[in-house]
């Protein structure tokens, strides 16, 4: 069934990871001990690696790290790797608290060996990964794939497959019931019979992976065909709708005695309103700090360079659809809310100099922090759109008001992954708002920081900002 020299199997491949990262853990201090302390080290080093280690391979079978990642994505894997060897240092630093040991050990020979690990753990992942997507474009270690039912959800799938060739996926055939003049499909594709043709062709080893994106309405078919795979070593995946998305990412509530799952909801409920504002209010009182001269300079370069007020409020939507007015530097010559929305684009007359610079930079938005100081909006949060663009999409993009479900944001999920600036187009906008609820969906602490990392990373400066 598999082809190719490589075989993606955990089983073949879980013991020469782990004997890989312990590798690098262990030979990372051999290394800081000699770079720092110029000898070898001591038994004491030998239990903080043996600590490392332990606590490392732990977290990484918590995190799952040792599963296959053909399907997933290398940022999940680098995420992953860190997360598990911050589990480890934390590990050593509680022993070493716990035990008034510290000072019996170099801080500098530590610092190095926390890096240098890290690192480490990363980079030969990264090799490997690039090992695989060269014998993958090669023709080896792919996995054949059938997908079964044909729809919106189908051709996203195919898209996934198609730029994605470092999975090694190849699809093999589209199977559909339906007779061909109720499937309506693109001029590249193709049906290849039946679903009976696609459970024969995994029974004759043609198929490796099944992909079922039939709609939650035929459950008794689907429900057939998981019965005859599961028959077959074929793995077996179900590609969710966007409504059987948020099913399986739905809470479960009480109502007396009766269990409901909460379709659509907010996180921030109890504790967790109290900790978003207390991170609201921490940083925002740091940035400001930071920024205040800053935007001493901006404000002066925006009243010397054009005629307006040096600031500016926008009427927006915040947490429950309720108004709210946004700060900003002032970018344009004339900044109205009216009936009809148009947004800044390239070459835009009604924007001054140093308003562009400001826009492509996102500066003009840093007065915003006041707003969060005040509680209107938060540091992470989906964006705030004009009231007017508001109406003109939530008419057009399914799910769209669901963003107000928490406090807009200075920046967001949807920002740090490329979608911010222009969204002259509905699939734009429908984009957006996906990062946007995965965001609401999957909020905590840590992903609130990720964001504001990448935002310093990468978030400040967009092509498709004007």
């Amino acid at each position: 069934m598999g082809k190719g020299f490589v075989r993606n199997n955990i089983n073949q491949f879980a013991i020469v990871y782990r004997v890989v990262d312990l590798l690098c853990i262990q030979m990372a201090l051999l290394m800081a001990g000699i770079i720092v302390g110029g000898t070898s080290l001591n038994v004491h080093y030998s239990l903080l690696g043996l600590i490392a280690s332990i606590a490392y391979l732990l977290s990484a079978e918590l995190f799952w790290l040792y599963r296959s990642w053909r399907i997933g994505t290398l940022k999940e894997i680098l995420f992953y790797t860190t997360l598990s060897w911050i589990v480890g240092i934390l590990a050593i630093l509680s022993f070493l608290f716990l035990t008034k040991s510290l000072d019996n050990f170099s801080r500098g020979i530590l610092m190095v060996w926390f890096m240098s690990t890290g690192a480490a753990l990363c980079l030969w992942r990264l090799a490997f990964r690039y090992f695989l997507y060269q014998v993958r474009m090669l023709g080896f270690n792919s996995r054949t794939v059938g997908v079964i039912g044909m729809n919106d959800t189908a051709l996203a799938l195919l898209h996934e497959i198609n730029r994605s060739p470092e999975t090694g996926l190849k699809l093999f055939g589209i199977y559909d019931d339906r007779s061909p003049d109720r499937i309506v499909t693109p001029g590249d594709v193709h049906i290849a019979g039946k679903i009976e043709d696609a459970i024969t062709a995994v029974n004759e080893g043609k198929l490796d992976q099944i992909f079922i994106s039939l709609p939650t309405t035929a459950t008794r078919r689907i429900e057939q065909i998981l019965h005859r795979l599961a028959d077959t070593t074929a793995d077996v995946h179900f590609v969710p709708n966007f409504f059987v998305y948020n099913l399986v990412h739905s809470r479960i509530c009480n109502v007396g005695e009766l269990q409901t799952i909460s379709v659509f909801d907010t996180p921030m409920r109890g504790a967790t309103v109290a900790i978003k504002r207390a991170e609201d209010i921490i940083l925002s009182l740091i940035i400001l700090a930071l920024i205040a001269l800053p935007m001493l300079c901006i404000a002066l370069a925006v009243k010397l360079t054009s005629r307006g007020p040096v600031i500016f409020k926008q009427t927006r939507y915040g947490v429950d659809g309720k108004r709210i007015k946004v700060w900003k530097f002032r970018t344009m010559n004339v900044t109205e809310d009216g009936a009809e929305v148009k947004q800044a684009s390239a070459s835009d007359s009604r924007v001054t100099k140093v308003g562009g610079f400001l826009r492509r930079t996102s500066l003009d938005e840093l007065p915003q922090f006041i707003n969060v100081l005040q509680g209107s909006m938060s540091v992470v949060g989906p964006r705030p759109h004009a009231v007017a663009h508001n109406e003109a999409y939530r008419k057009k993009v399914s799910y769209y008001m669901l963003r107000h479900k928490i406090k807009p944001g200075i920046t967001g999920w949807a920002q740090v992954n490329g979608w911010r600036g222009e969204t002259d187009t509905v699939d734009k906008m429908q984009m957006r708002v996906q990062y946007d609820l995965d965001y609401i969906r999957n909020w905590s602490l840590w992903l609130d920081f990720k964001i504001v990392l990448f935002t310093f990373v990468k978030g400040f400066v967009g092509k498709n900002v004007y």
